[in-house]
């Protein structure tokens, strides 16, 4: 397994989340942390940012790509 090197901390500072949500979100995804610079799995970062993703941008709203009809 790779590393993304990415901490936690950078992705709070990317997503403007706070770093307590986050560790919050690896508890529920069950992943291993020590602390807010602890630098993550490849498949850890993914998971993070995917689920982060789905909570800004939820499927089935018309800001996707591709959504929209052009005419």
């Amino acid at each position: 397994m790779g590393f993304a090197d990415l901490s936690i901390a950078e992705i709070s500072a990317n997503y403007s989340i706070p770093v307590e949500k986050l560790f919050s979100l690896c508890n529920q995804l069950l992943i291993a942390y020590k602390h807010q610079k602890t630098r993550l799995a490849l498949e850890d970062a993914k998971a993070i940012i995917f689920q982060i993703s789905s909570e800004i941008c939820p499927k089935g709203t018309s800001e996707l790509v591709g959504d929209h009809e052009v005419t």
